[in-house]
């Protein structure tokens, strides 16, 4: 199985000896379509997973108690280390900070509008309407609206399908520290407490630190508020994404692809595919079964999973190239941040109108989400055709999802970010 060389952050030493007039270049980069093919795909399944119609129980964890989130969420890590360890080499930490924190200025932008529009028009319907799957969208904030303000614009408050935003933006925040940290000393300074926190995240950590936020600070807003996604545990996702993005070495690279690994990992996923469906009819219940796959804090049994889907997507990637990189699934991974907010729109509206659609006729539900699918390539091919944020959008070579290192080799990147 061959392996693809792919430039990284440099290391601490080389970085140290390395003069301020001597940055890297590398030439110009070209695109990976699959990628943005296989971005597009988990988008439309978040889609369909969203919407109120039976295509939720199609979609919903088809392959293990893995879902799209944990692969957009590592996607995005990845080439998020790949793209700016790339303008680290180039243009120093200062230009690092400066892209990702406008880049997170804009999320948080998008994030602001889609709050202005679910606490005016989709609260306005939710109290004339009365539905119940509105109102639980907006609960708090029909309660509380003072509070939920305060809390949405510093990112405590987190409602509903409006609770991915906001842990992006935090991650996008923190990605400069971790490059710096990682490529001035070592990443093991990075994944090692990152992988503590997230042991610690599977114990209840998050709800002890909102205990004690509640009487010490006068904390407002109630944790099932916060979001369902706990940034604890999932930062530990993110930056093992930042990590293979921009700086695997060769030795874990050749290690992971190896038939050995990718033997393993097809065996983890079989034997978690066959717990997931019930082909072997045994039913796992009790604490310990629900916090191993538990979505939400990331439990170790998904992590494990996931972990396995990715050495397979990766070895993969060479048949991904030949058959997954249809056009309007390209389009809509170019426009990742656009469709996934109009998505959200989407599916705001679509509960508008029928609710959780539970006794929707099929082919109702079949119009439904065909209007949204095809709007939301409108919306992709609309936003690929505008220009983005300087250097968001550089083309990208063939490479291995998880690349071996060397700073005088070309080094890739992949479209616009969520």
């Amino acid at each position: 199985m061959s392996q693809t060389s792919i430039a990284s952050v440099l290391t601490a030493q080389s970085h140290d000896t390395l003069p301020a007039t001597a940055r890297l270049k590398a030439p110009r980069l070209q695109r990976l379509p699959e990628l943005d093919a296989l971005r597009g795909l988990m988008l439309l399944l978040m889609t369909l997973a969203h919407l109120p119609t039976h295509f939720q129980v199609v979609t919903n964890q088809q392959l293990g108690f893995v879902s799209e989130a944990e692969g957009f969420v590592f996607l995005s890590a990845f080439l998020t280390g790949r793209i700016f360890g790339r303008v680290a080499i180039e243009s120093g930490f200062p230009t690092v900070i400066k892209r990702l924190w406008k880049r997170a200025l804009q999320l948080y932008g998008y994030h602001l509008a889609l709050l202005g529009i679910a606490f005016t028009v989709i609260a306005a319907v939710a109290i004339h309407t009365g539905r119940p799957s509105l109102k639980g969208l907006l609960d708090f904030y029909l309660a509380h609206p003072h509070h939920a303000v305060g809390g949405a614009l510093l990112l405590v408050y987190c409602p509903p399908l409006l609770d991915i935003l906001p842990m992006y933006i935090i991650f996008l925040l923190a990605t400069p520290v971790v490059l710096y940290l990682a490529s001035r000393w070592s990443w093991k300074l990075v994944l090692i407490p990152s992988g503590l926190i997230w042991v610690l995240a599977q114990f209840g950590l998050r709800a002890a630190i909102h205990s004690h936020m509640v009487p010490s600070a006068g904390f407002q807003i109630p944790l099932n508020e916060m979001g369902a996604f706990d940034l604890l545990a999932w930062q530990f996702l993110w930056a093992v994404g930042l990590w293979i993005g921009a700086d695997c070495p060769a030795s874990v690279s050749n290690v992971l692809t190896s038939k050995t690994s990718v033997i393993a990992a097809l065996s983890v996923a079989a034997g978690v595919f066959l717990l997931r469906h019930p082909l072997l009819h045994v039913q796992f219940n009790g604490a310990l079964w629900s916090a191993l796959i538990d979505k939400w804090h990331l439990g170790g049994l998904r992590l494990l999973d996931f972990s396995s889907l990715a050495i397979l997507f990766a070895v993969g990637r060479p048949w991904m190239a030949r058959w997954l990189t249809i056009p309007p699934l390209v389009s809509l991974g170019k426009a990742s941040l656009e469709v996934f907010s109009a998505h959200l729109l989407f599916c705001f509206a679509a509960i508008s109108l029928v609710g959780r659609g539970t006794h929707l006729r099929p082919s109702l539900q079949f119009a439904l989400v065909a209007i949204c699918l095809i709007g939301l390539y409108a919306v992709a091919r609309l936003s690929v055709r505008s220009p983005t944020l300087p250097g968001s959008r550089t083309k990208e070579m063939k490479m291995s999802l998880f690349p071996t290192n060397h700073p005088s080799r070309t080094h890739t990147s992949s479209g616009a970010l969520l």
